[in-house]
């Protein structure tokens, strides 16, 4: 049975998620920091799949299907549990991620991908997730400009790909309006820190 509260954060590539996740564990200190599709060594081996830059010929089925079998492996040895002892789990990205890039911009369909995801996490969906939106052209720019950041298969897609995910994300948002709260990513780094840490304040602290 959960006990703790399982956050997601999620966003378009270059919304500068990944960041804002890292800044908000220092600042609470006692919380599980982790990622999709990753996190644990099973799921990690699967994300070199699915990002692997050779791999342009991957179906977007089986793109969307190995994503959900990371995320199940992810939840059930390293989510599941720590919310059983009532910790706070952090998570940089989850199933509203598939929603928005395979079920949205892939075009298989938001409710198919959500049957999908339904079986692979049995439901256990999160108790509070913040999207961070952004232009996808500013979040393109962005990734160009980091040159330390992981450049994978996804960042590779033309703009129209990177526009209809967030479009996907806003389809997302209005089917899951009491759980998702959007934040402002254009602004400054800071800025969107301190936005996210008052909501989190509202929320858990």
């Amino acid at each position: 049975m959960k006990n703790g509260f399982f956050i997601t954060f999620e966003g378009p590539d270059g919304a500068g998620k990944s960041t804002i996740i890292r800044m908000v564990a220092n600042e609470l200190k006692d919380v599980l920091l982790t990622r999709e599709p990753g996190g644990i060594d099973i799921a990690e081996q699967i994300r070199k799949v699915i990002l692997d830059k050779e791999n342009i010929a991957m179906d977007a089925r089986t793109e969307a299907l190995l994503y959900a079998a990371a995320r199940r492996q992810h939840l059930v040895e390293k989510v599941r549990p720590a919310l059983e002892e009532g910790k706070v789990v952090l998570c940089d990205r989850f199933v509203d991620s598939s929603l928005a890039y395979q079920g949205f911009a892939r075009g298989l369909g938001i409710d198919e991908v959500l049957s999908i995801n339904q079986f692979a996490i049995e439901n256990m969906m999160p108790d509070l997730t913040i999207y961070f939106d952004i232009e996808p052209e500013l979040g393109l720019q962005r990734i160009n400009k980091n040159k330390g950041r992981e450049v994978n298969r996804l960042d590779l897609e033309h703009l129209e790909f990177h526009n209809r995910v967030r479009e996907g994300y806003q389809l997302v948002l209005k089917k899951f309006p009491e759980r998702i709260v959007k934040i402002d990513a254009s602004r400054e780094v800071e800025d969107v820190f301190a936005k996210t840490m008052v909501l989190l304040k509202e929320k858990i602290i």
